[in-house]
């Protein structure tokens, strides 16, 4: 889940970033593209892959 989480926020930092839209600061396109890598890193971590049963 946080694999598709991280490949949207690549999206939307591509779009910003391709289009030359000016944003504020908080939403600049390498803010969006570090929480992409954030969720990317947690990803394969292995954090938010899904439901597991320890036995």
């Amino acid at each position: 889940m946080l694999g598709i989480v991280a490949a949207v926020l690549f999206f939307f930092a591509f779009l910003i970033n391709a289009a030359d839209i000016s944003t504020n600061d908080a939403f600049s396109s390498t803010n969006v593209m570090l929480l992409g890598l954030t969720a990317l890193a947690l990803h394969v971590a292995g954090i938010g892959s899904g439901w597991t049963r320890r036995r």
